[in-house]
């Protein structure tokens, strides 16, 4: 008894009380909370908007003023659900594309030894520096030119807009699935070869089931980039019935005078669900995705 009560006495003497809490720890909790607020006032803001019969942004001064769904009836009367399709359609395809391309890239540079390969994984890393919407010029002159020979890959075509979008799928995913895919031992590969399975036995029936996580993590981001992406969409989609949630929305923002900023409210609103629904799916994934992949490279 006596022992236990000198280790209950050395547990308290250890806590954090008066200044020292303050100065170790309560400021941190103050931040956390002042950060909290920062980034809900936004989403209010956007939330109140959308529910104001007036329509108007600077009648929204006051949260929670007006209480309507009107704006939302007319979001589905209009081009919003169409364009939401769109979107969901190239993102979804892109994303999938991007997870197989980047995981037999970092497969590759993974398990096989070959002549280039630390200049490919350098070349990768530089390449990735640079934004895709860089090169938009020589982008829409290749599609045009590509249009006159492809009609069903011209401009306005959502299959072009997504072989643009996987035409920059490498780079910085390959390079995170390569230190993930570093991490799964030699001795699987060499384990299953002695078993006879073949190379895309290997990769398809074992290797992509235990990279589960940084699968989950490319598609996520890969997804959430072309969700929002807009210039690459606004060049590519040039009628207003092929464009996606992005390109839709901005037309309806870009008169700043006359713009219903009830109906952009309520898109926004609405577009934004679905990112956060496929966030708290995928969320057992994310953690463990992003740092597995930074232990060994």
């Amino acid at each position: 008894m006596a022992k236990k009560r000198v280790v209950l006495e050395n547990e308290n003497d250890t806590r954090l009380r008066g200044g020292r809490w303050w100065a170790q720890v309560g400021w941190k909790h103050v931040l956390a909370v002042a950060m909290i607020v920062y980034c809900i006032f936004p989403i209010l803001y956007v939330l109140s908007a959308s529910l104001n019969e007036g329509g108007t942004l600077t009648g929204s001064n006051q949260l929670f003023r007006s209480f309507s769904l009107v704006n939302y009836q007319e979001l589905m009367d209009s081009d919003f659900v169409r364009w939401m399709l769109h979107s969901f359609y190239v993102s979804s395809v892109t994303a999938i594309g991007t997870v197989v391309m980047g995981a037999a890239a970092a497969y590759a540079f993974s398990r096989f030894r070959f002549t280039g390969r630390r200049g490919g994984l350098t070349a990768l890393l530089i390449i990735q520096m640079f934004p895709q919407m860089l090169a938009f010029v020589a982008i829409f002159l290749l599609a045009l030119l590509i249009g006159d020979i492809f009609p069903a890959l011209g401009v306005g075509s959502h299959l072009q807009l997504i072989l643009i979008y996987l035409g920059g799928a490498l780079g910085s995913n390959t390079f995170l699935m390569y230190g993930f895919f570093n991490t799964i031992p030699h001795e699987l590969n060499e384990a299953a070869k002695i078993d006879g399975a073949t190379h895309a036995q290997i990769f398809w029936g074992i290797i992509m089931r235990l990279v589960t996580p940084i699968l989950a993590v490319v598609g996520l981001l890969s997804f959430v980039g072309s969700y929002g992406e807009f210039i690459l969409a606004r060049i590519v989609l040039a009628r207003p019935e092929n464009y996606t949630l992005a390109v839709g929305l901005y037309v309806w923002g870009s008169d700043e005078r006359n713009a219903p900023w009830g109906l952009f409210a309520a898109g926004a609103v609405l577009a934004a669900i679905p990112i956060i629904l496929l966030f708290m799916y995928l969320q057992k994934y994310i953690v463990s995705g992003l740092t597995a992949g930074g232990v060994k490279g």
